[in-house]
C-alpha cells in the first residue's frame, strides 16, 4: 500500500494488525476504554426535548446540547405528551421560528410545557412564546436586530450566566421585542436594541432572545451547559461508551433469536452499525459486501481486512464489477446513474440474503439528519428538506423489520461510538462517500478506462490531503473526472487529454457546505502528481463553488 504509517502512531486500515492495535488507538482518542467483553448496562439516559417551531437552526440546538453530553431530541410544537413523556426529559427549550407569537396562525408552546413544572429555555420566537403566554406582550419592533450585538448582564443573579462576564458578543435574529415582562419576571440582560435580552422567573423558566447555540455567539456553549447543568440539573451521562451500551442492549432486546443482515459500505455508518449489532448478537449477523467495482482504490480490501479477518464476522463477498459496468454502459444522466447503482445493488443483495436462508432483520446506517429530513411534515413550522435513501427508499415489499441504531445520532456522535467499540481511526474518520460510488463522480458515460483514471486521481488527491494533515478537517475532498478534455503540451508532443475537477469542502453534517481554501502549494503538488502520474489527464482545475448553490457532488 502506497501510504505509510505516520508519525502520530495511525496504522492504516489495510495493515494487518490485530484488533488489540485497533484498540488502543480508540482507547486514545476516544479518551476512554474501549467497550469490555463482559457490558455493563448503560445509565438512565437524561434528556433535554428541543420544541421544534421551525427555526432555521433547530437541529444545531440539539447537536449544541449533546456536546455537553446531555441527550437532546427534536419533536414538532403539536407533538403529544405520550410522545415526549416517553423520553423522560429533564427540560425543555423552545426553538427560535420564523413566525410572530401575535399572528392568529403562529404555532404555540404545548401546555405540558408548562404544566410539567419542568426548568425551560426559551430562544428567540420561543422567549417570545414565553413571555406571550405567560401574560407578558410581545410587539414588531421598528427596527430589526440581526448578526452581532454586545449583551449587558442586570445586577441579577443567574444561573445561567455563572462564570461568564457581565458583556458579550452575542447573535441576534429578530424582529420582534418584548414591551412587557410576565408576572414574576425579571430583565437579566440588555443590548442597545433590546432593553429585554434575557429574562428569568428564578424558578428554571428563562428566555434568551439570542441564539446561544450559533458559534458567533462567544460563550453559548457555556450558557447552554449552564442551563443544562445548572438549572436542569444533568450529570452528562451522555458519552460514547454509554450511547454504544444502550445501543447494543436495545438491538438484543429487539433482535433476540432472529438473524439480522447488513450491507456494509467500508463507510462509517454501515461499519459502526455492523460492529455494534455484532456486539449486541454475534453470529446471528451475517454482513454483505456487494463490490460494485465503483469503489476508490483498495476499497474492497480494507473492508475484508477490517471486518472479515479481524473481527471474525460473518461476511459474505460478492464481486459484481462487470454486471454493473454493464448495466452502466451508455448511461449519462445522474439520476439515471443512481437508479441503475441503486436498483442492481438490491437484486444482487437481495440474491446473496436468500442463499442465507431465514432472516428477520435488516440494519442500516441511518443517521439523526436524515430522519428529520426524511419525516413526513408531522410539524406545520417547518418544511420536508428531502426524502433520504435509507429513509425513504426502501423496497415497498420488505418484509424484514428495520435495526437502525444510529438513528438517533449525529454523525460526529456515531464516530465517538465508531472508536469506542474499537474500529481503526481510518475507518472512523473517513469521509463520506456516495452510495453510487465513483459512477457520479465521472460526468458522463462510465467506463472501465475512466474509471482507472478517477481510481489514480483520486489516490492522489487523498494521498497529499492526508500528507497536508487536512484529511479530518475536511468533510469532503475528492477528484472529479470532467467529460471535458483539453490540448496541453508534454514534452514534444501534442495531448488531448482529460480534465480533472478537485473538491474540497468544509460542512458539519453537508447540509450546506463552503469550499476548502486549500494551500496553493497542496493544489500545486496535487496537480503536478496527476498530470505526471496519470495516463489520459492534461489538465487539473479547482471547484470553488459552496453549497448552496451548488451541491458537493458534480452528478
Amino acid at each position: 500500500m502506497e501510504e505509510e504509517k505516520s508519525k502520530s502512531g495511525r496504522i492504516a486500515a489495510s495493515d494487518d494488525v490485530e484488533v488489540s492495535a485497533y484498540l488502543e488507538i480508540a482507547k486514545a482518542k476516544a479518551g476512554e476504554k474501549p467497550l469490555p467483553e463482559e457490558l455493563a448496562p448503560a445509565p438512565e439516559r437524561e434528556t433535554v426535548v428541543v420544541i421544534d417551531f421551525g427555526a432555521q437552526y433547530n437541529l444545531l440546538i440539539a447537536r449544541r446540547v449533546r456536546e455537553c453530553h446531555v441527550y437532546s431530541d427534536l419533536v414538532p410544537h403539536d407533538a403529544p405528551w405520550e410522545r415526549v413523556a416517553a423520553l423522560k426529559p429533564k427540560g425543555f427549550i423552545l426553538s427560535g421560528g420564523p413566525s410572530s407569537v401575535y399572528e392568529e396562525v403562529a404555532p404555540m408552546a404545548p401546555p405540558y410545557v408548562y404544566e410539567s413544572g419542568l426548568p425551560v429555555l426559551g430562544i428567540c420566537y420561543g422567549m417570545d412564546l414565553l413571555a406571550h403566554q405567560l401574560g407578558g406582550k410581545v410587539a414588531s419592533g421598528k427596527r430589526r436586530e440581526y448578526g452581532h450585538a454586545v449583551l449587558h448582564q442586570n445586577s441579577i443573579e443567574s444561573p445561567i450566566f455563572k462564570d461568564l462576564p457581565p458583556s458579550m458578543t452575542v447573535w441576534m435574529s429578530h424582529g420582534d421585542y418584548i414591551t412587557e415582562l410576565p408576572p414574576g419576571f425579571r430583565a437579566l440582560a440588555y443590548t442597545d436594541n433590546s432593553p429585554i435580552a434575557a429574562m428569568g422567573n428564578g424558578k428554571g423558566v428563562i428566555g434568551l432572545m439570542f441564539h446561544p447555540e450559533v458559534a458567533h455567539t462567544t460563550h453559548g456553549k457555556t450558557i447552554l451547559k449552564n442551563f443544562l447543568y445548572e438549572v436542569c440539573g444533568c450529570k452528562g451521562n451522555w458519552t460514547p461508551s454509554n450511547v454504544a451500551l444502550e445501543n447494543i442492549a436495545r438491538i438484543r432486546e429487539q433482535v433476540g433469536k432472529g438473524r439480522v443482515i447488513c450491507a456494509l459500505s467500508g463507510g462509517v455508518d454501515s461499519a459502526v452499525t455492523a460492529t455494534l449489532v455484532h456486539k449486541a448478537v454475534g453470529d446471528q449477523l451475517t454482513c454483505i459486501f456487494v463490490n460494485n467495482g465503483l469503489l476508490r482504490r483498495e476499497e474492497p480490501e480494507r473492508v475484508l481486512n477490517v471486518f472479515q479477518r479481524n473481527m471474525n464476522m460473518n461476511l459474505i463477498y460478492r464481486d459484481a464489477s462487470e454486471r454493473f459496468l454493464h448495466k452502466l454502459e451508455g448511461v449519462v444522466d445522474p439520476e439515471l446513474k443512481r437508479r441503475v447503482v441503486g436498483e442492481e445493488f438490491i437484486k444482487v443483495f437481495e440474491e446473496e440474503a436468500k442463499k442465507i436462508g431465514q432472516v428477520d432483520f435488516l440494519a442500516q446506517g441511518t443517521l439523526y439528519p436524515d430522519v428529520i429530513e426524511s419525516q413526513a411534515p408531522e410539524s406545520k413550522a417547518s418544511a420536508k428538506i428531502k426524502t433520504h435513501h435509507n429513509v425513504g427508499g426502501l423496497p415497498q415489499k420488505m418484509t424484514l423489520s428495520l435495526v437502525e441504531p444510529l438513528r438517533y445520532l449525529f454523525k460526529d456522535e456515531v464516530r465517538d461510538v465508531g472508536l469506542a467499540i474499537g474500529l481503526p481511526e481510518e475507518m472512523v474518520w473517513r469521509q463520506p462517500f456516495p452510495g453510487p460510488g465513483l459512477a457520479i463522480r465521472i460526468v458522463g458515460e462510465v467506463t472501465k478506462e475512466k474509471l482507472e483514471i478517477l481510481r489514480a486521481t483520486d489516490w492522489i488527491v487523498m494521498n497529499e490531503v492526508k500528507k497536508a494533515n487536512l484529511y479530518r478537517r475536511l468533510w469532503q475532498s475528492f477528484a472529479v473526472l470532467t467529460s471535458s478534455k483539453s490540448v496541453g503540451v508534454m514534452g514534444d508532443y501534442r495531448t488531448y487529454g482529460y480534465v480533472v475537477a478537485i473538491r474540497a469542502v468544509t460542512s458539519e453534517d453537508a447540509m450546506t457546505a463552503d469550499w476548502a481554501r486549500l494551500p496553493y502549494e497542496l493544489l500545486a503538488t496535487i496537480s503536478n502528481r496527476i498530470v505526471n502520474e496519470v495516463p489520459g489527464v492534461n489538465r487539473v482545475v479547482y471547484d470553488i463553488s459552496s453549497k448552496p448553490p451548488s451541491t458537493i457532488e458534480w452528478e
